[in-house]
């Protein structure tokens, strides 16, 4: 986390100082005049930076012929009196390009011979760059302690019994759902036997067959007699 925290400041720093770069602004002294000394007198470059406002990361631009002319700071003592030795820093190569790296009076002369007193300095103030202040990343929120599962939620309110009850139905016990089916009178093991009739008293026994021939042959014999009768 610590890591990762520090990746991320260094990248907001970057593209801070990105920021600040493409918003600087870049001065030519002097403009089409250059650096160089001024035909109209020594007030020429304060009415050039009169109306500038200079911040920190802005660029000068100090257009000369090298070995005609050079660019010193120095300090306000040295600036005011055109003291040439002892200078802050100086560039001999023309033209110059010199970043403002820091707020507050900057003072610039020309070393070479009298053109300081004629008229070759130039005096400014610096303020401080106006870039957009990087937010610090928001600190990853400590997690918070859960509330006892007792105090979470109030309880649930009881709800309100149906104004009429049910009675519930008593169900019937399963052993006694349904009576047993009556149990089935076996049938009887012993058969009455049918009793026979007997035998002389029942009815009587036909004649032999001898004997009904006989009495239907005399019974002929009789009708016969008595057509015969008859006839004679």
């Amino acid at each position: 986390m610590a890591k990762t925290l520090n990746m991320c400041l260094l990248a907001l720093i970057a593209v801070a100082a990105v920021l600040q770069t493409s918003m600087a602004t870049t001065y030519t002294v002097g403009d089409t005049s250059g650096w160089t000394v001024p035909p109209s007198g020594a007030g020429a470059y304060s009415t050039w930076a009169a109306n500038k406002s200079f911040t920190v990361g802005d660029i000068l631009v100090f257009t000369f012929t090298t070995g005609a002319h050079d660019v010193a700071r120095v300090t306000k003592a040295a600036y005011d009196v055109c003291n040439l030795t002892s200078p802050i820093s100086i560039e001999t190569n023309g033209p110059a390009n010199l970043t403002l790296n820091d707020a507050g009076e900057h003072y610039y002369i020309c070393t070479i011979a009298s053109h300081c007193t004629l008229g070759q300095k130039l005096a400014i103030n610096v303020t401080a760059a106006t870039s957009p202040t990087a937010s610090p990343p928001a600190a990853t929120p400590s997690p918070s302690t859960p509330s006892p599962t007792g105090a979470a939620a109030p309880p649930p309110t009881t709800a309100t019994p149906p104004s009429s009850t049910t009675t519930p139905s008593t169900p019937s016990p399963t052993g006694s759902a349904s009576p047993p089916p009556p149990t089935a009178t076996p049938p009887s093991s012993t058969t009455t036997p049918s009793t026979p009739s007997p035998t002389g008293s029942a009815s009587p026994p036909p004649p032999p067959s001898s004997a009904t021939s006989l009495g239907v042959t005399g019974l002929g014999a009789t009708f016969l007699s008595i057509v015969i009768a008859f006839l004679y």
